[in-house]
């Protein structure tokens, strides 16, 4: 059974509450794509499957994850499941770092390229830092949307001032904001004590939530086998959530999602994205990354997993601390 749709903002796009994450496609490459080490092709074609049989239906990229090669990895996939355009939701990001915004129409090729047969349904401005303002982009991304080279527009890290003028512009162009991808989770709620949410709820703009699980901390695989921090290498070993302070900090909050799934018959995983769904209604939908396909399964499976109000609650107030 396949999970609810929910429509991504104020656009008629329904997408499943999971998203599949893509950074980890990257093959390694590049300055942002070394962050993952590269995944064998059936190790891709693996996850991918099981995302779609569990129930996801759209997939995030972006330019800079390998540059380029997560868009191709994915498309690649995609097509060698049989799965065909307009089956599946396809999401990129374009890369605003020292550009201005006409680099979006002069990159909008590539992305095409890198992704055919795949049509671009959701493109974004991957981050606040560029050389032209939030009105110059959402322009230049409305000109995509006239000329059907995109469906709808997002922004990702944008903070509620950003997001608001992005979405004025849109709306003076007869478009409108579908999303805001922003770093979220129980054990980082900053949006909502930065008025992004509020924004967010306020123009109806879908708040999409990378990195819902810590990078797996949340999973709970760390507190209960410490040793396992010693094999996070690369730049993800080097962030105070894997250091002694930020692992103690969490514990709290893992101890309780143990204690939800326990009751459930889940996993901590699964209760912490099932919190993220569920506690501020269809605003928030997530998009967790996998880079094994029992992964992929356990992912989908909050999609499934109903949790009470007062366990939203005490999830609420103990990762408030």
């Amino acid at each position: 059974m396949s999970p609810p749709r929910v429509r991504l903002g104020n656009t008629d796009l329904e997408v499943s509450p999971l998203g599949l994450g893509c950074w980890q496609f990257s093959e390694g490459k590049g300055l942002i794509g070394g962050y993952w080490p590269a995944l064998p092709d059936e190790v891709v074609e693996a996850i991918v499957r099981r995302s779609l049989e569990g129930g996801i239906n759209w997939f995030d990229t972006a330019e800079s994850y390998g540059e380029g090669a997560s868009e191709q990895t994915l498309a690649r996939t995609l097509s060698k499941l049989g799965k065909q355009p307009g089956e599946v939701v396809v999401a990129t990001k374009w890369n605003p770092f020292m550009r201005p915004a006409n680099s979006i129409r002069a990159t909008i090729g590539e992305r095409l390229s890198r992704l055919a047969p795949w049509p671009i349904d959701l493109h974004q401005v991957h981050q606040p830092i560029s050389l032209s303002t939030v009105e110059a982009e959402m322009d230049a991304m409305a000109d995509l949307v006239d000329e059907k080279k995109i469906r709808f527009v997002g922004v990702s890290n944008f903070n509620a001032s950003r997001m608001r003028r992005a979405h004025v512009r849109l709306v003076a162009r007869g478009l409108s904001l579908a999303a805001n991808q922003v770093k979220y989770s129980l054990l980082d709620r900053r949006i909502e004590s930065s008025g992004v949410m509020a924004t967010a709820k306020e123009l109806g703009v879908s708040i999409i939530a990378y990195s819902p699980l810590e990078q797996g901390i949340l999973s709970g695989k760390f507190h209960d086998a410490p040793e396992l921090l010693k094999s996070v290498k690369g730049p993800r070993g080097f962030r105070s959530a894997f250091r002694n302070r930020g692992m103690a900090r969490a514990a709290p909050v893992v101890q309780l999602l143990k204690q939800v799934a326990s009751a459930h018959g889940a996993t901590p995983s699964q209760v912490a994205l099932a919190w993220l769904l569920q506690f501020h209604g269809p605003t928030v939908l997530a998009i967790p990354g996998a880079s094994r396909e029992k992964h992929a399964e356990e992912l989908t499976g909050a999609m499934a997993l109903t949790l009470s109000p007062r366990e939203l609650s005490d999830l609420d107030t103990v990762s408030r601390v």
